[in-house]
């Protein structure tokens, strides 16, 4: 957990990509993993029938909560980001196999992003946002497959869907429908509106 956070926002979150969206922007945070059994989670709510927005939606706010028992006082910022593609969940790779494995299955097809921020303070959550965006993949071939795992590395295993829009991934698709920043890992529009709302930001 944090201990004496500089902030009245906090970001319930270990993702990088998240950390450079919101710092980017100019806001002012602390952040700390909420240390949140993703994996349980999500077979638990597959199991119960959940919707993959839904289940975004649940870890997003669970991730937030668990900060918020600790700080109270403070804005936490939840979120999370599912991949669904013919039915499947997608999760993060596990290694370079799996990232290859993961692209191979998205080859020419389209997928969803079911992108989930929330806000908590007071150990309840205050605000929330869903949106969803659609990728499609091109039929790449496999000497580019090659070539964009061996430049772009074991970055793209941070990467629920083993890709970087914002980097050599772009080469992967040949159709993207839905937010920039949601695609990246973070609804950061509607959540700075939120954050002006409450004079967080500027208005």
């Amino acid at each position: 957990m944090i201990s004496n956070p500089k902030s009245e926002v906090i970001l319930a979150s270990s993702s990088q990509s998240r950390v450079k969206l919101l710092t980017d922007a100019g806001l002012e945070f602390d952040h700390v993993a909420p240390n949140v059994d993703e994996e349980e989670v999500k077979l638990s709510l597959q199991a119960a029938g959940a919707s993959a927005a839904g289940t975004a939606v649940a870890l997003a706010e669970l991730k937030a909560l668990r900060i918020s028992r600790e700080c109270p006082e403070h804005y936490i910022i939840g979120a999370d980001q599912m991949l669904e593609c013919g039915g499947i969940w997608f999760d993060k790779p596990v290694d370079m196999t799996h990232a290859r494995a993961h692209l191979s299955a998205l080859r020419g097809k389209t997928h969803t992003l079911q992108n989930a921020v929330c806000v908590a303070k007071g150990n309840a959550i205050i605000w929330h946002h869903v949106n969803e965006a659609n990728l499609s993949v091109r039929k790449f071939s496999d000497e580019f497959l090659d070539s964009y795992l061996e430049a772009s590395g074991p970055d793209i295993l941070h990467s629920v869907g083993a890709y970087q829009l914002e980097a050599q991934g772009a080469q992967l698709f040949n159709k993207v429908e839905g937010d920039f920043f949601s695609i990246l890992g973070l609804p950061l529009l509607p959540l700075l509106d939120f954050l002006r709302g409450h004079r967080i930001v500027l208005p």
